[in-house]
């Protein structure tokens, strides 16, 4: 790997660890001065916004092969992290106060503000194991946490409002069927495609690890 693209690795994954950050801070900020769980879209829904579409660059960087990731599983996460996000959360402002917010975005932002600075700190040549262990123990609860009461409740709740919205109409309208149907369906698909990437992050578990080999004296 050429020292440019090192460089951009590093400054891609500074910027996302910065972000994330900035991004939970201000959800416990909100959280702690309101003493409410109701205004983590107002708190940090714009910059979460900007960052998950950012993470668009990710798909890419697996494409062109400068990091070892699978495209299919990167374009996967984040085809659903930015559906529900930009799609649903924030065109429907009725939901946008409810609890599955706040449990999606934590789980979110506590997951890349371990992620990114492995990815940073690995490129450096650092690998400090506490935090190599977070980076593929912490998604155990984080992930089905996020996925569960977060995205998928998230958009269960948001059926009638698609409903009443007529939501996307316009482009559904080829089609014979709604996006209230689409989002029906693809709820009823997340858990198999949930499992898929669940299944694989155990996988890197495994391989980062497993049994350390006794050294011999």
């Amino acid at each position: 790997m050429s020292r440019a693209v090192r460089l951009y690795l590093l400054a891609y994954n500074s910027a996302q660890s910065i972000g994330w950050a900035i991004a939970l801070t201000r959800i416990i900020s909100s959280c702690l001065s309101s003493k409410s769980i109701h205004g983590a879209y107002a708190a940090a829904g714009d910059l979460i916004c900007i960052l998950q579409t950012a993470s668009f660059l990710e798909v890419l960087h697996a494409a062109v092969g400068i990091v070892p990731s699978g495209v299919l599983l990167s374009l996967m996460q984040w085809g659903g992290r930015t559906h529900f996000l930009l799609a649903i959360v924030r065109r429907i402002e009725e939901v946008q106060e409810l609890p599955s917010v706040f449990i999606t975005f934590v789980a979110w932002s506590i997951s890349e503000v371990i992620r990114y600075p492995h990815f940073a700190l690995t490129g450096l040549g650092f690998k400090p194991h506490w935090l190599i262990y977070l980076r593929y123990t912490a998604f155990i609860v984080l992930y089905p946490a996020g996925l569960g009461p977060g995205e998928m409740l998230l958009m269960y709740q948001s059926l009638p409002f698609i409903k009443e919205k007529a939501l996307y109409s316009s482009f559904f309208a080829p089609f014979p069927f709604t996006y209230h149907t689409f989002v029906t369906v693809l709820l009823l698909s997340y858990p198999v495609m949930w499992l898929k990437l669940y299944l694989h992050l155990f996988k890197q578990r495994r391989a980062k690890l497993g049994r350390r080999r006794p050294k011999k004296d």
